[in-house]
């Protein structure tokens, strides 16, 4: 198997195309003596970083007439699930960072206190707040909205990231029907179960809202040995974006837009559990970036949105096709990340 083939699980099947503005690049020098944080919260009113591209793929579909909607501006209150560790967590930090005021929930009592505790006394008392949320079942996600509602009275963006694998790297005959369960309840229903809810608060809401639905290996129907499940998870997640997408489209919604977003991959705890093939070691290496630099390049595009006040459907990716065949030859040509992150065989 060619290196090509072997990444085919990981890169997208095309590269975005370049469209409209986003916030990237530093803080003003005026801003320097300031924690990063702080400067953002002077400049969001201007809408955070200075203006640069965003890497977006426009879909077909949104927008059209209705009312008039409210125009959403910065500080933008924002709702991660799975967000006390891994990409959920560094995504919490750079909004936070960008001015923002941040709901993150996880099923884990314990991580959701240690993680608002540390963010709180980084960026203060009231810009961030935390709840237990099993995404799994619909009694805890209706609690996360009335929590959203009581500390920020509306969310303008709501990023679904709790998913899960099961920390389980074998051949689905080998599977177990609790590793089986785990995946799909969290990763498929759990997701429908927080799209469902989202959609209900933010078309109630004078500004509306975006909602977007982070996808993972498998999602472009590219094969996923070792984790089919949740490859099979994965590629749903596109599927039901898009069905949100036309349903909205049918019914008139037109202040909320459900969108995708491919972080690429993230040296989690998730997918350092997978590392223990030659292959797998690989394409780690080469691939995957920490948190907090994904993190970096997707919020000031996931804010750019509303901004912009634009209601398209997009796909914001980190790792495009361009990104990720660039790395491996220069992995194959000049030896480029070996060992970057684990020991290759």
């Amino acid at each position: 198997m060619t290196a090509t083939n072997a990444a085919a699980a990981y890169l997208p099947l095309r590269a975005p195309q370049q469209a409209g503005p986003a916030l990237v690049g530093p803080f003003s020098a005026a801003g320097a003596r300031f924690p990063r944080w702080a400067a953002g919260r002077r400049v969001a009113a201007r809408g955070g970083r200075g203006l640069a591209g965003i890497r977006v793929e426009a879909l077909p579909g949104g927008g059209g007439g209705g009312a008039r909607r409210e125009a959403m501006v910065p500080p933008y209150n924002v709702l991660i699930t799975g967000s006390t560790k891994g990409i959920g967590y560094a995504l919490a930090k750079e909004f936070l960072k960008a001015g923002d005021n941040v709901i993150i929930c996880s099923r884990s009592a314990e991580r959701v206190e240690s993680a608002t505790t540390d963010l709180k006394k980084e960026f203060g008392e009231q810009h961030v707040w935390g709840i237990v949320c099993d995404v799994r079942e619909g009694k805890d996600v209706k609690a996360l909205v009335d929590f959203a509602r009581s500390k920020t009275k509306y969310i303008d963006i709501w990023i679904n990231n709790a998913g899960s694998n099961a920390y389980s790297y074998k051949p689905l005959v080998e599977t177990s029907d609790e590793a089986l369960m785990e995946v799909i309840t969290t990763n498929t229903l759990g997701l429908m179960i927080c799209c469902r809810e989202a959609i209900n608060m933010m078309r109630n809401q004078a500004r509306g809202g975006h909602i977007f639905n982070i996808d993972g290996a498998g999602s472009d129907g590219r094969p996923t040995p070792r984790f089919a499940a949740y490859g099979a998870t994965k590629r749903s997640v596109v599927h039901l974006t898009k069905s949100l997408q036309a349903e909205l489209q049918m019914n008139e919604v037109n202040n909320v837009m459900v969108h995708n977003l491919s972080p690429g991959m993230v040296t989690t705890d998730l997918l350092m559990s997978g590392a223990t093939t030659k292959q797998a070691k690989f394409f780690i290496n080469i691939l995957a970036e920490p948190p907090n630099v994904v993190a970096d390049y997707l919020v000031p595009n996931i804010r750019a949105i509303p901004t912009n006040q634009s209601m398209k459907p997009t796909y914001i990716r980190f790792l495009t096709g361009l990104k990720a065949y660039s790395r491996i030859f220069s992995r194959i040509a000049f030896g480029a990340r070996r060992n970057k992150y684990v020991i290759e065989d």
